[in-house]
């Protein structure tokens, strides 16, 4: 979806951010910092900084987590947060600390849960695309097969946010381009790394994707994420060009650099039929970035709430909750990473109307959600210090394990 595609036409909501002495409207796109802000913005590094503010939100009290990153700052860069494998998940400091980043940020909706498929676990891989260091990772899953809230209109699992090699964040859209060729045809390679394939697809999982069974690529369909699993599946296993081995049911465990597993349902599966041992197959797929052209070093899914300074039509204003989201600001060259407090006192939270108009306070003219919940966590690393720490109070406690995030690094 690029930004010509997309007019959004609906007015403005006005948040009022707390002070000690009275309120102020925070909804003005001036690029200052709110005048709520509880404590004075601490510099944790070149380019980087962090505050927090109170918010009256429309059901109570919530405090909110910011940290400012600048990229005009050649020092400070910005990069995927991952635990090293797709279906894999670690807390959030363990991810900031293990890469080396000076704070960071939760990142996209992720396969949870399994309670509606008896006997197939759960993933712990992420919905949308993901790109790390320039490395595509994965692509999206089928809308219908989305963990999270529902999508506003418009918007899709392909949405991304993501940083260029030109170090300008972005609002994008990725999809997947590949296929697989043989002397017997060259079906479409309609997955990457996913938790769950179209019906009737091909999809390949690589060394990237982990250990975790791929049993649940052939679960639900394209609209229904419950719907049971496919009864018709094959998958063949592709190395140095050839295939080595086939299987009706699809495997797990860990798939070795240089191997590819191509994974079928449906009609995928009974095309996958076709190929015998020692055939040679070439598989090739890359993302394409819909609204540049400019390569990303770092993407990652969720879905935007904010375009060229409006909020998206249809975004939701009842339901609070938790959250974790981003604004990009002064052409893609200031980020503002975002999560709200989940203490007892602060767990009204805020709608993702209300997101999207606390960024707009903050300055922000594009804005995009994250993942939030039990999830929503901001780390950031004091000055002098060895390792992160968490900056807000996760609702559930404690950190929960999640598949990626935002890392800030900086050399200064």
């Amino acid at each position: 979806m690029t930004r010509r595609q997309r007019e959004f036409r609906t007015g403005r909501t006005v948040l009022t951010f707390l002070t000690a002495i009275g309120a102020l409207a925070g909804a003005a796109l001036t690029g200052a910092a709110p005048a709520g802000a509880v404590q004075a913005a601490a510099r944790l590094a070149s380019g980087v900084t962090y505050q927090q503010y109170d918010i009256q939100a429309a059901k109570g009290p919530t405090r909110v987590h910011v940290l400012t990153v600048d990229l005009r700052d050649p020092r400070v860069r910005l990069d995927l947060l991952h635990p090293g494998a797709v279906a894999a998940r670690a807390p959030v400091s363990r991810l900031a600390d293990a890469q080396g980043a000076e704070a960071g940020v939760n990142g996209d909706f992720f396969n949870i849960t399994e309670t509606q498929h008896p006997g197939v676990e759960a993933t712990g891989a992420s919905v949308g695309p993901a790109v790390a260091s320039g490395r595509t990772l994965k692509a999206a899953v089928p809308d219908g097969q989305r963990f999270g809230p529902a999508l506003p209109p418009g918007t899709s699992t392909a949405n991304v946010l993501g940083m260029g090699v030109d170090r300008r964040v972005r609002l994008d859209s990725m999809v997947l381009l590949g296929s697989v060729r043989t002397a017997q045809g060259e079906p479409p390679l309609r997955g990457l790394n996913q938790y769950a394939l179209p019906v009737g697809s091909i999809g390949a999982f690589t060394s990237a994707w982990g250990s975790a069974s791929r049993v649940r690529a052939t679960c639900g369909t394209d609209t229904d994420r419950a719907a049971p699993c496919s009864t018709d599946t094959h998958e063949v296993t592709v190395r140095q060009g050839r295939v080595v081995s086939a299987a009706d049911t699809p495997g797990g465990g860990a798939i070795a650099a240089g191997t590819t597993v191509l994974l079928g349902r449906e009609e995928g599966a009974q095309w996958l039929r076709k190929l015998s041992v020692g055939e040679p197959v070439r598989v090739q797929h890359r993302l394409l970035a819909t609204g540049t052209r400019i390569p990303y070093r770092f993407a990652l899914g969720g879905y935007p709430v904010l375009d060229d300074g409006r909020p998206l039509p249809g975004l939701d204003a009842t339901a609070s909750a938790v959250r974790t989201a981003v604004g990009v600001a002064d052409d893609g060259r200031r980020v503002l990473l975002l999560a709200v407090d989940g203490a007892t006192a602060y767990r009204t939270g805020l709608t993702i109307a209300e997101v999207a108009s606390v960024l707009q306070g903050l300055g922000a003219v594009d804005g995009f959600s994250l993942d939030g919940g039990g999830s929503s966590t901001l780390v950031a690393r004091a000055p002098g210090a060895t390792a992160v720490s968490v900056r807000n109070h996760p609702s559930g406690g404690a950190e929960r394990p999640v598949p990626n995030g935002i890392g800030v690094f900086s050399t200064g």
